[in-house]
């Protein structure tokens, strides 16, 4: 375990608070307005929580302040079709390990067309070179499905040491792709790489040995799997899905 801080990219967050207002978002989110300071898992960390709770605001200022663009891609992405992302990257501190990452990518679920099409715009600028493309499979990621491109992406692009940052990555997979998304994190941490993921699926956040912090109307807690809204809500459901369509089916 003492390797693995040694080579774990970011540590933690601490939450500056001078300078701004509780009242303003998205400083009145209860997960920001309650929160000073978070650790990081060396391997994977989930945040998980209700639509609207604020984890992808917060995913999101992590990438940014990390230096990645606010819409997704590489650092090596600076395109902007639509400046919408918070101030919060201004207000956090980021602890940082000793190494640096070989590799990384911030994955957004509700604007990876928009890095999809900024990649085919740069290939046909380029002068002869190797293409963008080339290391995302080969394939235009506008000429696969949405799933397919999203696991493109995991099979091709991330690589080893590498720090990755997603939000919803599945929006667009499969149960079966979930899972399959398992067993790449694993090979990609047992080569050297961290994962801060936000997600609704119970598959993804049955990974072992991470951290797991869920948001809800009081704030951001560290939680056990099995103590999880969503793993509970979906064991329930499946366990008696009869009476629960009863009760959401009244006829």
């Amino acid at each position: 375990m003492e390797s693995e801080i040694i080579n774990q990219f970011i540590r933690s967050l601490n939450i500056i608070r001078k300078d701004n207002n509780d009242n303003k978002y998205p400083f009145c989110l209860p997960i920001i307005r309650n929160l000073n300071s978070l650790k990081f898992h060396p391997k994977v960390t989930f945040i998980v929580g209700e639509n609207g709770s604020g984890k992808s605001t917060l995913l999101e200022a992590i990438a940014v302040n990390y230096g990645f663009n606010p819409e997704g891609g590489t650092k090596n992405f600076n395109f902007s079709t639509m400046d919408s992302h918070s101030e919060l990257y201004d207000y956090i501190n980021l602890v940082k390990g000793i190494k640096k990452p070989k590799d990384g990518f911030f994955l957004r679920a509700e604007s990876l067309y928009n890095v999809a099409s900024n990649i085919d715009e740069l290939d046909k600028e380029s002068c002869g070179g190797p293409k963008i493309i080339d290391s995302y499979g080969g394939t235009s990621l506008h000429k696969q499905s949405h799933g397919e491109s999203f696991f493109s992406i995991f099979i091709n692009k991330f690589s080893e040491r590498g720090l990755y940052i997603l939000d919803e990555p599945e929006a667009a997979l499969s149960p079966s792709r979930q899972m399959a998304m398992i067993t790449r994190i694993h090979e990609l941490v047992n080569s050297g790489s961290q994962f801060i993921i936000a997600t609704h699926s119970p598959i993804l956040m049955a990974y072992p040995n991470a951290i797991i912090y869920e948001i809800d109307d009081k704030g951001i807690k560290e939680v056990e799997y099995e103590e999880s809204q969503h793993y509970q809500i979906t064991k329930a459901f499946l366990s008696n899905t009869s009476k629960f369509l009863d009760i959401l089916i009244d006829e």
